[in-house]
Protein backbone atom coordinates (compact mmCIF):
# COMPACT_ATOMS: atom_id res chain seq x y z
CA UNK A 1 0.00 0.00 0.00
CA UNK A 2 1.80 3.12 -1.18
CA UNK A 3 1.08 6.79 -0.72
CA UNK A 4 2.09 9.59 -3.04
CA UNK A 5 3.41 11.52 -0.07
CA UNK A 6 4.09 10.29 3.42
CA UNK A 7 4.57 7.08 5.40
CA UNK A 8 3.43 3.71 4.16
CA UNK A 9 0.25 2.33 5.71
CA UNK A 10 0.41 5.01 8.37
CA UNK A 11 -2.00 6.23 11.01
CA UNK A 12 -5.00 8.44 10.42
CA UNK A 13 -5.30 11.25 12.97
CA UNK A 14 -8.90 12.43 13.37
CA UNK A 15 -8.10 15.02 16.07
CA UNK A 16 -5.82 17.73 14.65
CA UNK A 17 -6.49 21.39 15.44
CA UNK A 18 -5.92 23.88 12.62
CA UNK A 19 -5.72 27.62 13.21
CA UNK A 20 -5.03 29.08 9.79
CA UNK A 21 -2.21 31.62 9.62
CA UNK A 22 -4.28 33.48 7.01
CA UNK A 23 -7.19 33.64 9.44
CA UNK A 24 -4.93 35.00 12.20
CA UNK A 25 -3.72 37.73 9.85
CA UNK A 26 -7.29 38.60 8.85
CA UNK A 27 -8.60 38.61 12.43
CA UNK A 28 -5.69 40.62 13.78
CA UNK A 29 -6.06 43.25 11.07
CA UNK A 30 -9.63 43.76 12.28
CA UNK A 31 -8.65 43.99 15.92
CA UNK A 32 -10.56 40.83 16.81
CA UNK A 33 -7.57 38.96 18.19
CA UNK A 34 -4.04 39.69 19.31
CA UNK A 35 -1.96 36.69 18.37
CA UNK A 36 0.50 37.40 21.17
CA UNK A 37 -2.30 36.84 23.67
CA UNK A 38 -3.66 33.70 22.02
CA UNK A 39 -2.55 30.23 23.15
CA UNK A 40 0.77 29.14 21.70
CA UNK A 41 -0.89 26.28 19.82
CA UNK A 42 -2.69 28.70 17.50
CA UNK A 43 0.60 29.18 15.59
CA UNK A 44 -0.14 26.32 13.19
CA UNK A 45 2.69 25.61 10.77
CA UNK A 46 2.70 23.04 7.99
CA UNK A 47 6.34 22.06 8.45
CA UNK A 48 5.80 21.51 12.17
CA UNK A 49 2.67 19.51 11.44
CA UNK A 50 4.43 17.28 8.93
CA UNK A 51 7.35 16.79 11.29
CA UNK A 52 5.20 15.43 14.12
CA UNK A 53 3.17 13.39 11.63
CA UNK A 54 6.30 11.78 10.19
CA UNK A 55 7.74 11.07 13.64
CA UNK A 56 4.56 9.25 14.67
CA UNK A 57 3.78 7.53 11.36
CA UNK A 58 0.67 9.57 10.61
CA UNK A 59 -0.17 9.42 6.94
CA UNK A 60 -3.23 11.69 7.08
CA UNK A 61 -4.49 14.24 9.58
CA UNK A 62 -8.08 15.46 9.54
CA UNK A 63 -8.08 19.09 10.62
CA UNK A 64 -10.67 20.72 12.84
CA UNK A 65 -10.83 24.34 11.74
CA UNK A 66 -10.44 26.70 14.70
CA UNK A 67 -11.63 30.32 14.90
CA UNK A 68 -11.08 31.89 18.31
CA UNK A 69 -12.43 35.36 17.57
CA UNK A 70 -15.77 36.61 18.86
CA UNK A 71 -18.05 38.03 16.19
CA UNK A 72 -21.59 39.24 16.80
CA UNK A 73 -22.78 39.79 13.24
CA UNK A 74 -23.47 36.85 10.97
CA UNK A 75 -21.71 38.51 8.06
CA UNK A 76 -18.53 38.73 10.13
CA UNK A 77 -18.85 35.16 11.36
CA UNK A 78 -19.40 33.93 7.83
CA UNK A 79 -16.39 35.82 6.51
CA UNK A 80 -14.32 34.46 9.40
CA UNK A 81 -15.37 30.91 8.52
CA UNK A 82 -14.80 31.51 4.82
CA UNK A 83 -11.21 32.66 5.39
CA UNK A 84 -10.46 29.69 7.67
CA UNK A 85 -12.10 27.10 5.42
CA UNK A 86 -10.40 28.41 2.30
CA UNK A 87 -7.06 28.14 4.12
CA UNK A 88 -7.83 24.54 5.14
CA UNK A 89 -8.74 23.67 1.56
CA UNK A 90 -5.47 25.23 0.37
CA UNK A 91 -3.53 22.98 2.76
CA UNK A 92 -5.35 19.94 1.37
CA UNK A 93 -4.71 21.09 -2.19
CA UNK A 94 -0.99 21.43 -1.47
CA UNK A 95 -0.72 18.11 0.41
CA UNK A 96 -3.74 16.00 -0.61
CA UNK A 97 -2.37 12.74 0.78
CA UNK A 98 -1.53 14.22 4.15
CA UNK A 99 -4.49 16.40 5.14
CA UNK A 100 -8.27 16.56 5.13
CA UNK A 101 -10.64 18.76 7.15
CA UNK A 102 -13.99 19.04 8.87
CA UNK A 103 -16.22 22.04 8.20
CA UNK A 104 -17.65 23.68 11.33
CA UNK A 105 -21.32 23.96 12.20
CA UNK A 106 -22.59 26.43 14.74
CA UNK A 107 -25.04 25.37 17.44
CA UNK A 108 -26.45 28.89 17.77
CA UNK A 109 -26.97 29.69 14.07
CA UNK A 110 -28.73 27.32 11.68
CA UNK A 111 -28.36 29.54 8.62
CA UNK A 112 -24.64 30.02 9.16
CA UNK A 113 -24.30 26.26 9.56
CA UNK A 114 -26.17 25.65 6.31
CA UNK A 115 -23.82 28.02 4.55
CA UNK A 116 -20.82 26.20 6.03
CA UNK A 117 -22.20 22.88 4.80
CA UNK A 118 -22.62 24.21 1.29
CA UNK A 119 -19.24 25.92 1.21
CA UNK A 120 -17.18 23.48 3.26
CA UNK A 121 -18.67 20.14 2.27
CA UNK A 122 -20.11 20.72 -1.19
CA UNK A 123 -17.65 23.24 -2.63
CA UNK A 124 -14.35 22.68 -0.80
CA UNK A 125 -14.56 18.94 -0.13
CA UNK A 126 -14.60 18.64 3.66
CA UNK A 127 -14.92 15.04 4.82
CA UNK A 128 -17.35 15.76 7.67
CA UNK A 129 -18.36 18.44 10.13
CA UNK A 130 -17.16 19.62 13.52
CA UNK A 131 -19.10 21.15 16.38
CA UNK A 132 -18.75 22.11 20.01
CA UNK A 133 -20.18 19.79 22.62
CA UNK A 134 -21.90 22.80 24.17
CA UNK A 135 -22.30 26.51 23.63
CA UNK A 136 -23.42 29.02 26.25
CA UNK A 137 -24.54 26.16 28.47
CA UNK A 138 -26.72 24.56 25.78
CA UNK A 139 -25.59 21.01 25.00
CA UNK A 140 -25.45 19.23 21.68
CA UNK A 141 -28.78 17.47 21.13
CA UNK A 142 -30.91 20.27 22.57
CA UNK A 143 -34.28 20.72 20.86
CA UNK A 144 -33.00 23.98 19.36
CA UNK A 145 -30.51 21.95 17.28
CA UNK A 146 -33.11 19.75 15.59
CA UNK A 147 -33.13 21.73 12.34
CA UNK A 148 -29.38 21.42 12.01
CA UNK A 149 -29.28 17.76 13.02
CA UNK A 150 -32.10 16.94 10.60
CA UNK A 151 -30.12 18.40 7.72
CA UNK A 152 -26.95 16.61 8.82
CA UNK A 153 -28.90 13.37 9.07
CA UNK A 154 -30.01 13.77 5.46
CA UNK A 155 -26.34 14.02 4.55
CA UNK A 156 -25.37 11.01 6.73
CA UNK A 157 -22.76 13.28 8.25
CA UNK A 158 -19.79 12.31 10.38
CA UNK A 159 -19.71 14.84 13.25
CA UNK A 160 -16.49 15.46 15.16
CA UNK A 161 -17.25 16.98 18.56
CA UNK A 162 -15.07 18.93 20.96
CA UNK A 163 -15.54 21.03 24.11
CA UNK A 164 -14.41 24.64 24.02
CA UNK A 165 -15.61 27.04 26.68
CA UNK A 166 -16.73 25.42 29.92
CA UNK A 167 -18.06 28.01 32.41
CA UNK A 168 -18.53 25.72 35.38
CA UNK A 169 -17.16 27.64 38.35
CA UNK A 170 -18.19 30.47 40.63
CA UNK A 171 -19.68 33.46 38.85
CA UNK A 172 -19.29 31.74 35.49
CA UNK A 173 -15.60 31.06 35.98
CA UNK A 174 -13.66 28.22 34.43
CA UNK A 175 -14.18 25.70 37.20
CA UNK A 176 -11.70 24.85 39.94
CA UNK A 177 -9.27 27.76 40.32
CA UNK A 178 -5.79 26.89 39.13
CA UNK A 179 -6.94 23.93 37.02
CA UNK A 180 -7.17 24.47 33.24
CA UNK A 181 -10.53 23.31 31.78
CA UNK A 182 -8.88 20.70 29.53
CA UNK A 183 -7.70 18.67 32.54
CA UNK A 184 -11.14 17.71 33.82
CA UNK A 185 -13.98 20.00 32.71
CA UNK A 186 -13.59 19.23 29.01
CA UNK A 187 -14.13 15.54 29.76
CA UNK A 188 -17.31 16.29 31.68
CA UNK A 189 -18.59 18.55 28.91
CA UNK A 190 -18.17 15.73 26.39
CA UNK A 191 -19.89 13.28 28.75
CA UNK A 192 -22.84 15.62 29.23
CA UNK A 193 -23.22 16.13 25.49
CA UNK A 194 -23.20 12.39 24.81
CA UNK A 195 -25.81 11.74 27.51
CA UNK A 196 -27.90 14.61 26.15
CA UNK A 197 -27.86 13.02 22.69
CA UNK A 198 -29.12 9.80 24.28
CA UNK A 199 -31.81 11.12 26.62
CA UNK A 200 -33.28 13.57 24.08
CA UNK A 201 -33.71 10.77 21.54
CA UNK A 202 -31.34 12.36 19.04
CA UNK A 203 -29.69 9.07 18.18
CA UNK A 204 -33.09 7.49 17.56
CA UNK A 205 -34.54 10.35 15.49
CA UNK A 206 -31.44 10.78 13.34
CA UNK A 207 -29.97 7.31 12.82
CA UNK A 208 -27.74 8.38 9.93
CA UNK A 209 -25.60 10.63 12.11
CA UNK A 210 -22.22 9.47 13.37
CA UNK A 211 -20.74 11.30 16.37
CA UNK A 212 -17.04 11.15 17.23
CA UNK A 213 -16.37 11.85 20.91
CA UNK A 214 -12.92 13.23 21.77
CA UNK A 215 -10.61 12.18 24.59
CA UNK A 216 -11.95 8.63 24.78
CA UNK A 217 -15.50 9.88 25.33
CA UNK A 218 -14.63 11.76 28.48
CA UNK A 219 -16.03 9.97 31.52
CA UNK A 220 -18.73 8.15 29.53
CA UNK A 221 -17.07 4.70 29.34
CA UNK A 222 -16.17 4.78 33.03
CA UNK A 223 -19.71 5.66 34.11
CA UNK A 224 -21.63 3.42 31.68
CA UNK A 225 -22.84 1.10 34.44
CA UNK A 226 -23.86 4.09 36.54
CA UNK A 227 -25.91 5.37 33.62
CA UNK A 228 -27.60 1.99 33.35
CA UNK A 229 -28.47 2.03 37.05
CA UNK A 230 -29.63 5.63 37.33
CA UNK A 231 -30.65 6.60 33.79
CA UNK A 232 -34.29 6.29 34.79
CA UNK A 233 -33.86 9.23 37.14
CA UNK A 234 -33.05 11.57 34.25
CA UNK A 235 -35.71 13.72 32.62
CA UNK A 236 -36.49 12.30 30.16
CA UNK A 237 -35.26 8.96 31.40
CA UNK A 238 -32.94 6.54 29.61
CA UNK A 239 -34.04 2.92 29.34
CA UNK A 240 -31.31 0.93 31.16
CA UNK A 241 -31.35 -1.93 28.68
CA UNK A 242 -30.53 0.39 25.80
CA UNK A 243 -27.53 2.18 27.30
CA UNK A 244 -24.96 -0.20 25.80
CA UNK A 245 -26.66 0.00 22.40
CA UNK A 246 -26.44 3.78 22.53
CA UNK A 247 -22.78 3.74 23.53
CA UNK A 248 -22.02 1.62 20.49
CA UNK A 249 -23.43 4.38 18.28
CA UNK A 250 -20.53 6.70 19.09
CA UNK A 251 -16.94 6.68 17.92
CA UNK A 252 -14.20 7.50 20.46
CA UNK A 253 -10.79 8.99 19.74
CA UNK A 254 -7.61 8.14 21.64
CA UNK A 255 -6.42 11.69 22.37
CA UNK A 256 -5.32 11.65 25.97
CA UNK A 257 -6.92 8.68 27.72
CA UNK A 258 -5.32 5.55 26.26
CA UNK A 259 -3.22 3.86 28.94
CA UNK A 260 -3.00 0.48 30.70
CA UNK A 261 -5.55 1.80 33.21
CA UNK A 262 -7.96 3.49 30.78
CA UNK A 263 -7.89 1.22 27.73
CA UNK A 264 -9.51 -1.83 29.40
CA UNK A 265 -12.46 0.33 30.50
CA UNK A 266 -12.98 1.65 27.00
CA UNK A 267 -12.69 -1.83 25.46
CA UNK A 268 -15.15 -3.22 28.00
CA UNK A 269 -17.66 -0.55 27.05
CA UNK A 270 -17.45 -0.12 23.27
CA UNK A 271 -16.58 -2.07 20.16
CA UNK A 272 -12.83 -1.63 19.44
CA UNK A 273 -13.86 -1.06 15.83
CA UNK A 274 -15.24 2.31 16.94
CA UNK A 275 -12.02 3.63 18.43
CA UNK A 276 -10.02 6.10 16.31
CA UNK A 277 -6.50 7.44 16.61
CA UNK A 278 -6.28 11.09 17.64
CA UNK A 279 -3.40 13.29 18.78
CA UNK A 280 -5.02 16.59 19.83
CA UNK A 281 -2.01 18.33 18.28
CA UNK A 282 -0.91 21.10 18.63
CA UNK A 283 -2.59 21.76 22.02
CA UNK A 284 -0.96 18.48 23.01
CA UNK A 285 2.72 19.26 22.28
CA UNK A 286 4.66 17.36 19.64
CA UNK A 287 7.01 15.87 22.23
CA UNK A 288 4.09 14.41 24.18
CA UNK A 289 2.49 13.01 21.03
CA UNK A 290 5.68 11.51 19.59
CA UNK A 291 7.50 10.36 22.71
CA UNK A 292 4.68 9.46 25.09
CA UNK A 293 1.17 9.09 23.65
CA UNK A 294 1.86 7.24 20.40
CA UNK A 295 4.42 4.78 21.87
CA UNK A 296 2.10 4.11 24.81
CA UNK A 297 -0.72 3.24 22.44
CA UNK A 298 1.48 0.97 20.33
CA UNK A 299 2.69 -0.93 23.41
CA UNK A 300 -0.64 -1.03 25.26
CA UNK A 301 -0.97 -4.61 26.56
CA UNK A 302 -4.77 -4.50 26.35
CA UNK A 303 -4.75 -4.20 22.56
CA UNK A 304 -4.24 -7.03 20.10
CA UNK A 305 -2.30 -6.32 16.88
CA UNK A 306 -5.56 -6.44 14.95
CA UNK A 307 -7.24 -3.98 17.29
CA UNK A 308 -4.24 -1.67 17.15
CA UNK A 309 -4.24 -1.64 13.36
CA UNK A 310 -7.93 -0.83 13.42
CA UNK A 311 -7.42 2.05 15.84
CA UNK A 312 -4.41 3.42 14.02
CA UNK A 313 -5.90 3.29 10.56
CA UNK A 314 -8.58 0.85 9.43
CA UNK A 315 -11.44 2.12 11.59
CA UNK A 316 -11.00 5.65 10.27
CA UNK A 317 -10.90 4.48 6.66
CA UNK A 318 -14.08 2.50 7.20
CA UNK A 319 -15.77 5.55 8.70
CA UNK A 320 -14.33 8.01 6.16
CA UNK A 321 -13.46 5.96 3.05
CA UNK A 322 -12.59 9.14 1.16
CA UNK A 323 -9.37 9.17 3.19
CA UNK A 324 -8.15 5.94 1.60
CA UNK A 325 -5.85 7.44 -1.00
CA UNK A 326 -3.78 4.33 -1.62
CA UNK A 327 -2.97 3.73 -5.22
CA UNK A 328 -3.85 7.28 -6.30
Amino acid sequence: MAFEDGPVAGRVDVHHHFTAPAWLDWAEERGVVNRERLPWWTRWDMNAALEVMDKTGISTSVMTVAMLGRFRERTERQESARIALRAAADVVEERPARFAFFTPVFLDDLELSRWSLRYGLDELGAVGVSTRTSMDGVYLGDDSHDGLLRELNERSAVISTHPMEVPAGKDGGSGLPGMPPFVCDFLMDTTRAAINLIRNGTLDRYPNLTFVLPHGGGFLPYMATRLELFGGHLTPGIEPGRVRDYLHRFYFDTAGPMSPSATPTLLATVDPGRILFGTDWPPTPAQVVADIAAPALDSDPALSPEQLRGINRDNALRLLPVLDRSGR
